[in-house]
Formats: structure tokens, sequence, C-alpha cells
């Protein structure tokens, strides 16, 4: 398993001191979110204007009520800050860029995903609380990270051998779940006063027994996508 290490574009840029505890990474987040003097607009990506796509490797949990319930209810408790929420068929986690639709083939993909396929892991699942942030949103701290890393080496390693490694290395990921964007700079301080009053909310058990490949696509102020292939952990 590949070390953490620091990296100024990561948030947090510094790595927790254990990836196996859930308590030492949500206090890791929460530390580096209070931190924060100003939060910057999450929208303003280069190359990920309104209608770009690229392929994701990503978890969604379009089913899962607990977590479902948690958004809504953290979502409508920011909703004064005006914030842009997640759909909540759109929660998800992140793990890893391939590339966009015009320099990936379809013959590539199916590739990919081959490799990948022999190097899963076995389904595991990682506790999604409580509520912290980044410099561009309101997210979910999650762990234990180690089987969230495992999972990431994994198609780090299979990216490579197809000639499409991911754009961050695993030693530079950070696992969460967004809950809400920031659509523009302002003081960190009242969003963190807000997130803070909704720590103590019950934590949700997500269950991982698959990996999505999809199209991720930018509509407006939300992320939408098409699953491309859906590859169940061993």
């Amino acid at each position: 398993m590949p070390l953490l290490s620091a990296d100024p574009t990561a948030f947090p840029a510094e790595p927790p001191a254990d990836t196996h505890d859930p308590a030492v990474t949500a206090a890791h987040d929460w530390a580096a979110f209070t931190a924060l003097d100003e939060m910057t607009d999450h929208w303003e990506r280069p190359g990920w204007s309104d209608g770009s796509r690229a392929y994701y490797w990503m978890l969604t949990f379009p089913n899962d009520q607990r977590l479902t319930a948690l958004a809504r209810h953290c979502q409508q408790k920011l909703a004064f800050l005006g914030l842009d929420p997640v759909p909540t068929d759109g929660l998800h986690i992140t793990l890893a860029r391939v590339g966009t639709p015009n320099a990936v083939t379809p013959g590539q993909l199916n590739s990919l995903s081959r490799d990948v396929e022999a190097l899963l892991p076995s389904a595991f699942s990682v506790r999604a609380m409580p509520l912290a942030g980044s410099r561009g949103a309101v997210r979910l701290s999650l762990g234990p990270w180690e089987p969230l890393l495992q999972l990431h080496d994994a198609l780090a390693k299979a990216g490579s051998s197809a000639g499409l490694p991911p754009t961050k290395p695993t030693s530079a990921f950070r696992p969460h779940l967004s809950l809400a964007y920031n659509n523009r700079r302002r003081p960190a301080a009242p969003v963190v006063e807000t997130v803070s009053g909704l720590r103590a909310l019950p934590a949700v058990e997500l269950s991982v027994r698959a990996v999505q490949l999809v199209e991720l696509r930018r509509e407006g102020r939300a992320y939408r996508w098409d699953v491309y292939t859906n590859l169940p952990l061993s």
C-alpha cells in the first residue's frame, strides 16, 4: 500500500496520522476545514466548464435511503448559506479521473475495465460522518480510509497498465463525500459555524460492493453521469 504524502493540491494537504481509525481521519478533516479563512468557488475549475465531460471511477449510492435522509437534513440546515446542494440521486465518492471522451477510446475503456476487475479488493463498508468541508465544498468525512486507498491503488495500477493512469496518485487521494458546493468566494467562518452544529448527527454506514466507471458531465452547477460499466468487488 503506497504511503500518503503531502500534496498542496489535495485537501487536507497533509495526510492524517492513521488511515485505519475513522475518528482520526474525521478529526483531521475538521482541523483542516476550521483552519480556512476563505472558501473558494468550486465551479471555477479550468477545463471543466458547463457541459464538460470526462470518464471517472466513482462509488455511487442511488438506493441508500439513510444517506439520502442525512444529505437532505444537512442540506436543509445549510440552505440559508446559498450553497449548491448535490442532488440526492447524485451523491457519490469520486475515486479517480480516467480521461476525456476525445482522448480515450472505447477499446481502452474496455481494456481498463478488464484490468481493474482482476485487481479489485473485497467488498467493504465505510462510515460517512461527521460533517466537515474543504475550500470549495461541505462534505462528509469517511472512515476508515484504508479500504478506499486500497481500491484507489488497484484502479491506479490498472490505469497505468492500460496507459490511462489517474490524474492524482493514491498518495494524494483524500476520500470524502460532498453534500454541497460553494459557489463564490466567501469567509469560511459562517460556513464552519453552521457545519459545527451538524457534526453530532448519527453516522451512516455505506456498503461498497461495486465500483462504477462513469462518463461524468457538468450540468450547470451539478454533476450528472451515465454508468459505462459496473464492476462488483470480489
